[in-house]
């Protein structure tokens, strides 16, 4: 399965749940995640999407580990079936 095609799935989900998947770029910081996932209620987390079976590069995870300390979630999927279940622990009890 392709990156691109999961990324695009996400982003399309996202907004079924009332949010934005917006396009994540930090210039002269490398490693971000692709995407940052604003949801209702104030909701928010970084989504890392790789291809099926690829996982993040060492710099990715340093990033990641980062923002997990500030205190976000990061997420990587990498299948089409990991969205629904990444929205439903943003959301938290208010999933759909």
């Amino acid at each position: 399965m392709r990156e691109k095609y999961i990324e695009q799935k996400l982003v399309k989900e996202v907004k079924s749940y009332g949010g934005i998947a917006l396009k994540f770029n930090s210039p002269g910081f490398d490693g971000v995640p692709d995407r940052l996932i604003l949801l209702p209620g104030g909701r928010a987390a970084f989504t890392e999407v790789k291809k099926h079976g690829m996982k993040p590069r060492p710099l990715q995870l340093q990033r990641h580990g980062m923002l997990q300390r500030l205190g976000f979630k990061v997420f990587v999927i990498d299948d089409e079936e990991q969205i629904k279940p990444m929205l439903m622990e943003i959301l938290g009890g208010d999933a759909k």
